[in-house]
């Protein structure tokens, strides 16, 4: 059986989800942030180099990483179930979001955090930058989400329980408004919608209000 281990408001939130929707038994390991400095805990560092969650036990195994646990899962335990084969016609969105959530906007959802907690001008030039690639970003799921009801096409797929992290929980560490992406709020509603979303969060982090708008 697999074992996932999860901090609190964390990527980790998609393992659980991903094995919810796959039908999958897992255990679920809790580790709690250090209370004065908010990051992970030694006992994720003795699973594994990288120190942060999530990580998966599965026999002698131990990854990390979520899009690698992801792709494990599913290919090793999920039957290829949620991830979209080559000759499927949406075969090229569900590559491009799968890679987009982690490559690209999940950093950029990362350096606006840094760069909002470093109280520049408004018109700080680099700032500005920064601020104006994630707005693009949200442009485009917001086109994008206004053609189809998921990011790959008309089913969810593993290419959503990538990104949906960065536009929900990660709004605790850089709170950002989506009033103006009704589409994307939308979308959310969609997803809060799964029961498997809904069973993942309760297991995962109990109590804590979703930002799903």
């Amino acid at each position: 059986m697999l074992t996932i281990h999860h901090l609190g408001k964390s990527q980790s939130e998609r393992i659980l989800w991903l094995c919810e929707e796959l039908g999958l038994d897992y255990d679920l390991v809790h580790h709690v942030r250090d209370p004065v400095t908010g990051l992970a805990p030694p006992s994720l560092v003795a699973l594994h180099p990288m120190g942060t969650a999530p990580v998966i036990e599965d026999g002698e195994i131990v990854l990390a990483e979520s899009g690698a646990i992801m792709e494990y899962i599913i290919g090793r335990h999920g039957g290829g179930r949620l991830m979209l084969a080559p000759t499927h016609p949406d075969y090229a969105q569900y590559v491009f979001w799968w890679h987009y959530a982690n490559g690209n906007f999940q950093p950029a959802m990362g350096r606006n955090m840094v760069m909002s907690r470093l109280n520049l001008p408004v018109d700080n030039p680099i700032a500005a930058r920064i601020r104006s690639r994630l707005l693009d970003a949200f442009t485009m799921m917001e086109m994008r989400l206004g053609k189809t009801p998921f990011l790959a096409g008309e089913s969810l797929t593993a290419a959503d329980i990538m990104m949906v992290f960065s536009l929900t929980t990660m709004r605790y560490f850089f709170p950002f408004d989506l009033a103006p992406y009704p589409n994307v709020r939308a979308y959310l509603q969609r997803v809060a919608a799964r029961p498997a979303y809904q069973r993942a969060m309760q297991k995962g982090d109990p109590g804590m209000k979703l930002l799903l708008d």
